[in-house]
């Protein structure tokens, strides 16, 4: 019985030494199709066309012999390394690595990665990968069949981005296109394919210490204070509720938020530095244009829609996360009715917050309410300057997963 499996990188170059050594020894080999049809593959080694990993993994500790098992790119970079790993299998795995498939379409871009998100998207994931797409300048996408490029531009709407799409890297029949992401809908893509989706506001770059978004870049905190935002925060805007709201909703990498009545934009820009996709939509123009310039003053991604709810919402991705900031309940649950995780609102009464509070229970959420009560003190005379109270509800669905 197989207890040790050679995995070889293929990047499309001349196989190493080491690669060609246990290839040329090897009683099993298993890869896709344009790798089994290498010369360097045994003529009298059994051949496993690689579709399911957790398939072949069994053939390959079940094989009486020396296996190997090619893999595009880098194998330990979202490859097969893992699978192999796995307890159940019982695999001594050893790992000749090549030029993993995102740096070679970085490179082939003629652009530079540290900066870049990495995602994966299958049919299962692609939503979530759209997502970092919106929330981010420069994303990689590892694309599968059915979450390819053309459905990445579909579920882009409203969203401007360049994809810079590599077919087949490192083979004969490799081809590198550059279009709008409105347009990678018209055109049939070769599997397996890396798109690059970029484009957006600038931001500041990378610091050179950590790959991906620097969090270091813009201010600390979780909010930042009125003058931040130009001042003149609505009330459902102030500092106190704004930390609650987010804490409820603990918008994160991935996720897509609504900001429904964005005012100044200060929710939705707090939504977006912490790396979540977010639609801001409001019914007065000037909201939108103030959060607009928000969005570009803290260098974040988000698109601002012009709209009243509830009726623009019907036209909108599905949402992991809403913050209701205006349209009271009539607006809650047309946003319940598209089963968001989590939702969050307020209300300046207690028969608003009742009315609010049971709706969203018998739309299946779990609700809970607070009396948050603000009192800004001027430090130089310790007196009051502003006070604020706001009934804070929150609705979570125990059905959905975090």
């Amino acid at each position: 019985m197989a207890d040790r499996v050679t995995v070889i990188g293929w990047d499309g170059s001349p196989l190493t030494a080491a690669a060609r050594a246990a290839l040329g020894a090897a009683t099993l080999v298993a890869g896709a199709a344009h790798h089994l049809e290498l010369p360097e593959v045994p003529a009298g080694a059994e051949r496993i066309r690689l579709g399911s990993v957790a398939l072949a993994a069994r053939r390959v500790a079940g094989h009486r012999g020396t296996a190997v098992v090619l893999a595009d790119g880098d194998p330990g970079f979202f490859g097969v390394v893992r699978t192999l790993r796995a307890p159940e299998f019982g695999l001594e795995v050893e790992v000749v690595p090549a030029v993993s498939s995102v740096a070679a379409a970085f490179a082939r871009a003629g652009m530079p990665w540290d900066d870049a998100h990495v995602v994966v998207a299958h049919p299962r994931t692609l939503r979530r990968a759209v997502n970092v797409c919106r929330a981010h300048t420069k994303v990689a996408v590892l694309t599968s069949p059915g979450a390819g490029p053309a459905e990445l531009g579909l579920l882009m709407e409203g969203v401007h981005r360049t994809f810079v799409i590599c077919e087949e890297l490192g083979t004969a029949r490799e081809r590198v296109s550059v279009v709008t992401s409105d347009r990678a809908a018209d055109h049939t893509w070769r599997d397996p394919n890396v798109v690059i989706v970029a484009g957006g506001q600038a931001t500041t770059a990378s610091g050179g210490w950590i790959a991906g978004r620097d969090p270091a870049a813009g201010p600390r905190g979780w909010t930042l204070p009125a003058d931040a935002y130009g001042g003149g925060l609505g009330e459902g805007e102030r500092e106190p509720l704004r930390v609650s709201q987010l804490a409820r909703l603990g918008p994160r990498l991935g996720d897509l938020v609504w900001d429904i009545g964005c005012g100044s934009g200060a929710f939705a820009v707090e939504a977006a530095r912490a790396g979540a996709a977010v639609i801001a939509v409001d019914s007065d123009l000037r909201a939108c244009a103030h959060t607009d310039s928000t969005a570009r003053r803290h260098g974040v991604q988000l698109q601002v829609v012009h709209g009243t709810a509830p009726q623009v919402l019907e036209d909108l991705p599905e949402p992991d996360v809403v913050r209701v900031g205006g349209g009271g309940a009539a607006v809650v649950l047309a946003v319940a009715d598209r089963r968001p995780q989590r939702i969050v609102t307020h209300a300046a009464t207690r028969d608003a917050a009742e009315r609010i509070g049971r709706e969203l229970t018998e739309h299946g959420y779990r609700v809970e309410c607070a009396l948050l009560q603000s009192v800004e003190l001027d430090t130089k005379a310790w007196t009051e300057t502003e006070r604020s109270v706001a009934f804070l509800l929150s609705g979570v669905l125990p059905t959905r997963t975090t």
